[in-house]
């Protein structure tokens, strides 16, 4: 049995937005807006996903918007906060690996390497999962941080995540579950050697006393600042400042995923001047007055949106 790890060493906490992608009202690829939004994530100093499945409409590119995303994301940010690539969940080995040659080639800090989704329902055996990150890892050569998430419908055994931190490049484990004895036995077995991150602002606080590094967040795309606030305090032992924080962001995140999450994030920034765009179909814009209430809500809140 491993030891627990304890608490994260505040110097290592950290969190990491899962950038939107802005599209113009007609859908078209919005490379000002993707980089003035960059920008504001660049200045806010929380490191950066880039063409995720969920927040950044990652089935929603075609390839070489996807191609042409990573490359304005290293020119913009690279140097500045991390910049990695995300991507969508893969059928095959094959498409992960071509995912990754796109994203070294644009010259991205590191990659996600998503789990493996097979599609209608179907559930990959322990050795299909093995295989598959086996077939995926010695195909690349950029750092690796391997995701463990809700959506596929199933956890990666936490021996093959050790396994696969001992035998290759990873550097990190994002996980995206609602169980915490899971993210406990992650940290136990593999928090000393790599960043572990979870997906969502929610569990941050416990996956800290955990020994976690920190967390994902799409709410960053609206309040980077608040975002890396929590991460602040965190670091600096400041209680006072810390609750206060993460009771705001949980409160911007209940009220934006209720309405629609990057939906609604993109038209509270574009309803400020922003750079947000319009979402993609087969995703709409939720309503003007929707985005009111939510600004409403973040100004009574003290929480604002700040311009690169």
């Amino acid at each position: 049995m491993s030891k627990p790890s304890g608490a994260c060493n505040p110097t290592r906490a950290s969190a990491f937005v899962i950038s939107i992608t802005p599209f113009g009202q007609d859908g078209s690829f919005d490379e000002d807006g993707i980089r003035s939004h960059l920008r504001r994530m660049a200045n806010a100093g929380i490191g950066v996903y880039l063409g995720g499945g969920g927040s950044g409409e990652g089935y929603a590119l075609s390839n070489q918007e996807t191609r042409r995303l990573l490359e304005i994301g290293v020119d913009e940010i690279k140097g500045k906060v991390p910049v990695r690539s995300m991507g969508k969940e893969p059928r095959t080995a094959q498409e992960m690996i071509d995912f990754v040659a796109v994203a070294q080639d644009a010259g991205v800090d590191a990659t996600q390497i998503y789990s493996l989704d097979q599609g209608h329902g179907h559930r990959p055996t322990r050795d299909e999962i093995q295989t598959y990150f086996d077939d995926v890892l010695s195909a690349i050569s950029v750092p690796a941080i391997i995701s463990t998430h809700q959506s596929v419908g199933y956890q990666v055994p936490v021996e093959m995540l050790a396994d696969l931190v001992e035998r290759y490049d990873v550097i990190g484990i994002n996980c995206s579950h609602q169980d915490m004895s899971y993210l406990a036995r992650i940290v136990d077995a593999v928090g000393s050697q790599v960043g572990v991150h979870v997906g969502g602002p929610h569990n941050a606080l416990t996956a800290w006393s955990l020994g976690a590094t920190g967390y994902l967040s799409s709410e960053a795309n609206f309040a980077p600042e608040l975002c890396m606030s929590v991460v602040e305090a965190y670091r600096a032992g400041d209680a006072g400042a810390l609750t206060s924080s993460f009771g705001k962001l949980l409160r911007i995140s209940i009220a934006f995923y209720g309405a629609g999450g990057i939906r609604a994030t993109k038209a509270v920034l574009a309803s400020l001047g922003m750079a947000g765009g319009s979402p993609r179909k087969p995703q709409l814009p939720v309503s003007d007055e929707t985005a009111g209430e939510l600004i409403a809500l973040a100004e009574s809140l003290d929480v604002h949106a700040y311009p690169a």
